[in-house]
């Protein structure tokens, strides 16, 4: 079966490409304290390309999470992001892709990443995903 189409050639698998691509795992490590409080990392100089022309993307990846019982691991979490660098993968992969990831990682009470990315053609993409764990 062929793959559809659109009218600029971009294909489901253009659409699908570096979403479920293996990359390093997140590290984690003990949260010591009992109250709600915010972790957020930026990350300003995010580098993926474009799964179609193979043109770089560039832009700010910001991870807000508040913390259950386990915190992101700042190394791991710094090589887990590079490894995007070189991936092909759309921009509203990559805020979701990231966020998935945090989630399963650490389970955080909610997590919100973000992905405001440079101009081209003179457009600019934010892309923001959120996850709230659900209440018992």
């Amino acid at each position: 079966m062929k793959k559809k189409e659109n009218i600029y050639g971009y294909t489901s698998a253009h659409a699908a490409k570096g979403a479920h691509d293996a990359l390093p795992p997140l590290d984690t490590w003990e949260n010591q304290y009992k109250r709600d409080y915010v972790i957020n990392i930026e990350n300003p100089e995010f580098t993926s390309v474009c799964p179609k022309t193979g043109l770089p993307d560039f832009g700010t990846v910001t991870i807000e999470y508040v913390p259950d019982k386990l915190c992101l691991e700042l190394k791991a979490l710094k090589y887990y992001l590079l490894a995007f660098r070189n991936k092909g993968i759309f921009m509203e992969n990559i805020a979701n892709r990231i966020l998935d990831d945090v989630v399963a990682a650490c389970s955080p009470k909610s997590a919100t990443v973000t992905g405001e990315f440079t101009p081209r053609g003179g457009l600019s993409s934010v892309i923001v995903a959120k996850w709230e764990k659900k209440k018992k």
